[in-house]
């Protein structure tokens, strides 16, 4: 569906100029806006290309946002990005985590104060920080490098999980996400991810998306993937970047979340980019409460039946750490390294 032009005008103006005349009328606010919704997502539903500059853009964007990362791996007095703040706004913030909320906050990485441009492209950087009561770090990790049940931690959100190889820290995964909000994109994503252990009480993670395909048609006979970088442009890149720290009887979890998704035409930006920028929040909030859910129902069954519900590489991947961390055992004071794993 597309908007109207007059002949002999510039399309953009056109559309602006007729469709802001016919929204004004009396009554036809909210049709107005559903067309506009429905012009709007006509626009990434074409289809677009990811071209080589936005992909060198989002690097730099990375490697910039990790090597700030690499400074805060060190200190575990500012392990957590809610420590860095102000007292008042940091003992509001955790006081809403110790009763339970998940906390997200939407981030941008300047450059020597100056926003990074992406062309053609838009970066999508959020954190997301949640507390659980009542378990310990090893559970915690347990849980999430047991992915061949992610599928059923995090529905429908991931549709499949899938533990392509294991090798020490290091997970090769397939996922198939899906996501329904105003339009339906399902996609095939392989991810790259590496555990560090820092201490007894610390850890983080790293994934790189290694591949990501649109599906098309997905569930039915004629189902394919769309080639890669060539499709509806929702998804391009999605770096995350996940910190654990036991304290204050429980587990703190905190996800870093980079992606890389089309931009669109500047008529539009003001409709869609907000939407477009809402989707990480609700992802991130909805992982996270799936995840001390997890932890909660597991640590349950633990003690009323003595991890039996524990499967047993999750069972096994506990008991490593613990002894990682009772030796203290641990492949040095892991740093970032900006761009590697690609």
């Amino acid at each position: 569906m597309t908007c109207p032009a007059a002949p002999g005008d510039q399309p953009g103006a056109s559309t602006i100029r007729l469709f802001s005349s016919w929204a004004s009328r009396p009554g036809r606010r909210l049709p107005a806006l559903f067309f506009l919704c429905c012009c709007t997502l006509a626009v990434p539903a074409r289809g677009a290309e990811l071209k080589q500059k936005t992909i060198a853009a989002f690097q730099h964007y990375v490697e910039i946002s990790e090597a700030r990362m690499a400074t805060e791996l060190e200190d575990p007095q500012r392990f957590l990005w809610v420590d860095r703040l102000p007292a008042p706004h940091r003992q509001a913030l955790l006081a809403q985590l110790l009763q339970g909320r998940v906390i997200t906050e939407r981030l941008e990485t300047l450059e020597g104060g100056n926003r990074i441009a992406v062309p053609d492209g838009l970066i999508h950087h959020w954190i997301a920080l949640v507390f659980v009561p009542g378990v310990s770090l090893p559970q915690v990790v347990a849980l999430q490098q047991d992915y061949a049940h992610h599928q059923e931690m995090y529905k429908p959100d991931v549709q499949r999980s899938l533990l392509v190889s294991h090798e020490g820290n290091d997970f090769t995964v397939d996922f198939r996400f899906y996501r329904k909000a105003i339009v339906t994109a399902v996609y095939n994503v392989e991810f790259a991810i590496r555990y560090f252990p820092l201490d007894a009480a610390r850890a983080w993670s790293r994934s790189y998306s290694t591949r990501i395909a649109e599906v098309e048609d997905p569930g039915k006979p004629s189902e394919h993937e769309k080639p890669v970088g060539q499709d509806r442009g929702y998804l391009w890149r999605l770096n995350t970047y996940t910190r654990y720290q036991e304290k204050d009887g429980g587990v703190y979890i905190q996800i870093e979340f980079i992606a890389l998704s089309r931009s669109v035409p500047w008529i539009f930006a003001w409709l869609v980019n907000p939407y477009l920028k809402s989707v990480p929040r609700e992802y991130l909030s909805h992982l996270l409460e799936a995840t001390r859910k997890a932890l909660k129902k597991q640590e349950e069954a633990a003690s009323g039946s003595n991890a039996a519900s524990w499967s047993e590489p999750a069972r096994l991947t506990a008991v490593s750490w613990r002894r990682c961390a009772a030796s203290r055992r641990f492949p040095g004071r892991a740093r970032l390294s900006p761009g590697s794993g690609r």
